[in-house]
Parts: structure tokens; C-alpha cells; sequence
């Protein structure tokens, strides 16, 4: 038993792979120009404002929302293009559904894999259910390696396996043949990570039907919601509702629910929108591309990461800073990020004021 001292009693009791962790750390972005956080950079028309304000002066915040959100799972249904005979579960982000399939699929000694640089919060969620993590190494181009995916696969029997597509922080698309083979030799469950849909002009929802170890998992965020918090997950019927049983009551608040399901209503306005970021992207990459010393990566995302020259990235992070413009600093969190940095895309004016504040940090 630990002593009465207040640290001792902390490192008895918590996991030590818990304290081992460092918290997902969010900086201040007030006084910035915010490009760091893959957020749609545009607000709703006025009109449309005022109408969804009406609408939420009919929630009745004394009763608890639908338990379901059924009518928003029906807009989320006709707009994510889920196929007829998949079910779909919602969360409190992608985080809360990537926490309840580890959660479902936890036992001592099993795995969860993923190819690296990904999304840092397969790692820690894994650390957090007590499953063990397995990186794979993307190659030089950050496409898959797909020989060592699938050695890892073969050795390492995941339970879980990740794909983000397109992949954050890098931005590509991983190859769609590679992604089946992987799919097709995954003993256990194939999670592709969707969040950035919208941007990327290709998808495996339409192949859930062709697979019963393949689950689908969206976000409205980068499509202009992020403040919602709002995840959706797709798949096989049988699958979804064991991992039903994990998510708490009354997941979706009513303000959510009335919300998302008004803005899907208004799909146009959103789709306009990320046509612009698209567009945007192409003109921020060739902006990039220009600049001596800078390498960036293709995206097909609502980002773009970029090298640049060796040993800067900090300096120049630090010196965008100062010249008023927040984005994320990526050396250091991956050997294959050394001297990386990660844009998201603005708008024109807040691209052009980033290409600026860059060209004088150089």
C-alpha cells in the first residue's frame, strides 16, 4: 500500500502506462490567425444563421435529447451514402467511437496497428484500454509500405487496425488496392478513419457490403462543424450494436442533434465551401512548391505538411508565431516529421497573410 504522501498514492494507484502519457495539448490560438487545427475557416451565411438560432429556441434543454438521434441519423444516412443494411452508431467526435472500439475489442495481449506518422490519438487510445500498439513505419513518401503492413499483420494478429484516409498529418491517400489487400488479411476488425472525406474524392463506404471486418468512421468537423463534436461509424449491423453497449446515455446533446442535422438540410452551403478549400489547396500548394527551400507534400485534404530546410522548423514555427499566424509544428512528434511543419487551409486572405509571414521566417 502506498504511504499518506499524495504522489505516492498517485503512482500506486494509476496505470503506469497512464502516467507515462503527456495530455492532448491544445494551444491558445487568440490573437492568431488559426491555422493549425484542420477547422473549416468559414462561417454561415447570416440568413442561414438566424434561421438555425430560430430552431434552437425550440430545444427543450430540460429533457434529456433522443437517446437515439434517430432523425439525425437519418440525415447523416442520406448524406454519408451509407449503403442499405449498414448500421451506424454516432459519438462525441471520432475520438469517443476510436475509445469504444478499443474498448469492445480489449483483452490482455491483443494489439491495435496502425501505419506511422497517423493520427496520434490511435496510440494513446490504445494505451488507454490497455491494449499494446503497433506502429508500422509509412515509406519515404509516406505512401504504405505494404510488405511490412501486411508481415506486421501476418506476426502481430491485430485486433484493431487503423487507416487514416486521407492520413493526418501527411495528407495523402494511401493506395485503395493496398487498402484491401490489408483489409483482406486483417484477422480482426479494418477501421478506415474517413475524417476527411469531404476533401478527398474517394471512399470505401460504398465497399462495407464486400466486407464483414471493414467499419467506416466519419466527422462533420472538417466540413464546417467541428464546435458540434459530432463522429459517425458505419458497419455491419453485428458489429455495431456490440459496440452500442459501450456508449453512454445521451451521447449527442440535444443542441448537437437539432444542429447537425439543419446544417446536413443545408448540404449545398457546406459543399460550396469545401469546393473552395479544394480549390484553395491546389493554389497554397503551388505557393509552397515556389518558395526555395520548402517541400510540400500532396494533400488531399484540408491541409498540406511541408518540410523545410534542416533543423529550422521550430525557428521558423516560432517566428510565425510572431509574425501573428498559428500553425503546427510537426518536428519532433516522428523521426519521419524531422523539420516538418502542417498548414491547414484558410481563406484567401489568410493563406496569403501565412505564404507572407513564411517568406519572411525563411
Amino acid at each position: 500500500m502506498p504511504s499518506n504522501n499524495l504522489i505516492d498514492k498517485i503512482s500506486y494507484w494509476v496505470r503506469p502506462e497512464i502516467r507515462a502519457l503527456s495530455a492532448y495539448h491544445v494551444p491558445d490560438a487568440k490573437g492568431f490567425i488559426k491555422l493549425d487545427a484542420m477547422e473549416n475557416p468559414y462561417r454561415w451565411p447570416q440568413k442561414l444563421v438566424q434561421e438555425w438560432q430560430q430552431l434552437l429556441a425550440t430545444a427543450e434543454l430540460n429533457r434529456y435529447p433522443d437517446p437515439a438521434a434517430s432523425a439525425l441519423k437519418q440525415e447523416l444516412r442520406n448524406n454519408m451514402g451509407v449503403p442499405d443494411g449498414m448500421d451506424i452508431i454516432l459519438g462525441n467526435g471520432s475520438d469517443e467511437l476510436i475509445q469504444i472500439l478499443a474498448m469492445a475489442l480489449s483483452e490482455p495481449g491483443r494489439v491495435v496497428l496502425a501505419p506511422e506518422p497517423s493520427f496520434v490519438m490511435y496510440r494513446m487510445i490504445a494505451s488507454f484500454t490497455g491494449m499494446a500498439y503497433v506502429g508500422v513505419p509509412l515509406a519515404s513518401d509516406f505512401s504504405l509500405d505494404l510488405p511490412a503492413m501486411l508481415a506486421a499483420i501476418a506476426q502481430r494478429q491485430p485486433a484493431l487496425v487503423f487507416l487514416a484516409y486521407p492520413n493526418n498529418p501527411t495528407g495523402n491517400l494511401f493506395d485503395s488496392a493496398a487498402v484491401q489487400q490489408i483489409i483482406e488479411a486483417s484477422p480482426g476488425l479494418v477501421v478506415l478513419d474517413e475524417a476527411y472525406h469531404a476533401f478527398a474524392g474517394h471512399s470505401f463506404m460504398d465497399q462495407l457490403p464486400s466486407y464483414d471486418n471493414l467499419v467506416v468512421m466519419r466527422t462533420v468537423s472538417k466540413m464546417g462543424l467541428a464546435g458540434l463534436r459530432l463522429g459517425l461509424l458505419a458497419g455491419p449491423a453485428a458489429w455495431l450494436q456490440e459496440f452500442d453497449k459501450l456508449r453512454l446515455p445521451y451521447n449527442i446533446n440535444i443542441l448537437t442533434q437539432l444542429s447537425a442535422a439543419f446544417a446536413l438540410r443545408h448540404r449545398t452551403v457546406l459543399d460550396q465551401q469545401t469546393q473552395q478549400i479544394c480549390s484553395d489547396r491546389e493554389q497554397l500548394l503551388q505557393a509552397l512548391g515556389d518558395m526555395e527551400g520548402i517541400s510540400p507534400y500532396p494533400s488531399r485534404a484540408n491541409f498540406i505538411l511541408f518540410r523545410v530546410p534542416a533543423d529550422r522548423a521550430r525557428a521558423i514555427f516560432a517566428a510565425l508565431k510572431e509574425r501573428g499566424v498559428l500553425i503546427k509544428c510537426m518536428d519532433g512528434s516522428s523521426p519521419a516529421l524531422s523539420d516538418c511543419l502542417r498548414v491547414t487551409v484558410g481563406t484567401a486572405e489568410e493563406n496569403a497573410a501565412f505564404v507572407q509571414a513564411l517568406q519572411d521566417s525563411l
